[in-house]
């Protein structure tokens, strides 16, 4: 079953690269960076869009943008989606002002700018995004082979509820199919409205509200599949999908390595808010997201299940009654939050994958802090058309 699986997999790969995968790796932010010339003149075009007027710093309100544009290349909802999310870009905000100033100079914001796209670069490389080219291939060749039987019988009996009605079953079904059956996300609403309804509509079935059988089920599943092929052929779909699996075992080197992990315990603490060498437990959760990156787990509020472990271990620690606590206490707690964190998550790893559609909208546009040409936060259609 192991091989079986792996040769599936290296199938997949090997046809994600013949229909124009593309992935997404961090090398073009950090070739960027590393050339302080092409870096400069990059910053120098961006801080003056920024500067609306003209007075040669940032204030708060022109630097939203740049936050804004930020958070959606790391990922994040819009601001005001989550309290988690509002968080993360009120964070990204100070760190441009450092919570006290109203503006920022063109060497700050750049130097700012350099550490947030390293940051960027560092977290790609480990977790590459992968943009893949949905044109109907893959979906054809699942249809045609022995597993695409099985898998639908596996799929029927899910969402086959006794009373169901053909059209709710073929759409549960559609949701059941991933990337790698060659389906983009029937979630996507661009999808439903140009993929997916349009191929139900030109079913044309009068069965399509009665109750479902197996049989009809698979008859008519396979037609439909068929339509959305050929809409797929004539409407190719740019899907980013990343696969992360949250073990523990960023933590668990770090904490066998003492030299590491007292610098990284000393950087983390001169970074929180102290008076007379104490800080608020609060500040922990603040120190624990900044070492995210370090330990291989994502920034606080972009997995839910990872946030619910890390929760669990704040609460075992007692790390947010409001009490101050000083220098050896913080980096006690900070270290017990770790090991709780590692051990949850080396016995039960959490593994998420994420299929976003990349609409033509942003597809073709740059954003504001999107380097062009080329692009390593976007990808544009000319380098996927070159694919």
């Amino acid at each position: 079953m192991a091989s079986g699986k792996m040769e599936n997999g290296q199938q997949q790969q090997a046809r994600r690269r013949r229909n124009g995968e593309v992935v997404v790796d961090g090398s073009e932010i950090l070739q960027l960076v590393e050339n302080k010339e092409a870096f400069g003149k990059f910053v120098e075009q961006k801080f003056r869009l920024l500067d609306a007027d003209g007075d040669g710093r940032l204030s708060v309100r022109e630097l939203q943008p740049a936050v804004a544009d930020i958070g959606a290349a790391i990922g994040l909802p819009a601001r005001g989606s989550s309290a988690q999310a509002d968080h993360i870009y009120s964070e990204v905000l100070n760190e441009f002002t450092k919570g006290k100033k109203e503006s920022v100079s063109k060497s700050e914001f750049q130097r700012v700018l350099s550490d947030i796209f390293l940051g960027m670069a560092a977290g790609l490389k480990r977790d590459p995004i992968v943009i893949l080219r949905i044109n109907g291939e893959d979906l054809n060749e699942f249809v045609e082979s022995p597993r695409y039987e099985p898998e639908m019988a596996a799929i029927f009996s899910q969402v086959e509820s006794g009373n169901s009605t053909l059209q709710q079953c073929m759409l549960a079904a559609l949701r059941q199919l991933t990337v790698d059956h060659g389906m983009p996300p029937a979630s996507d609403s661009w999808v439903m409205e140009n993929i997916i309804e349009p191929a139900l509509q030109e079913l044309h079935g009068d069965n399509l509200e009665q109750p479902v059988t197996q049989e009809v089920f698979f008859q008519e599943f396979r037609n439909l599949l068929a339509i959305v092929m050929r809409r797929l052929q004539g409407h190719p779909v740019i899907v980013a999908h990343t696969e992360n699996t949250f073990d523990g075992n960023g933590i668990k080197k770090l904490l066998s390595n003492k030299l590491e992990l007292d610098k990284l315990l000393d950087c983390v603490w001169r970074g929180v808010p102290k008076e007379k060498d104490r800080t608020a437990k609060q500040y922990i959760r603040v120190a624990f997201d900044r070492m995210a990156d370090s330990i291989n787990l994502p920034p606080y509020g972009a997995v839910e299940q990872v946030d619910a472990v890390v929760n669990e271990a704040f609460k075992m620690a007692k790390a947010e009654d409001g009490k101050a606590v000083d220098e050896t206490e913080f980096k006690k707690l900070l270290t017990e939050i770790l090991g709780a964190v590692m051990l949850q998550l080396d016995g039960n790893p959490i593994s998420v994958s994420t299929n976003s559609v990349l609409h033509e909208p942003m597809s073709t546009s740059s954003t504001l802090l999107s380097p062009s040409p080329p692009s390593p936060m976007m990808l544009g259609n000319g380098k996927l058309g070159d694919q």
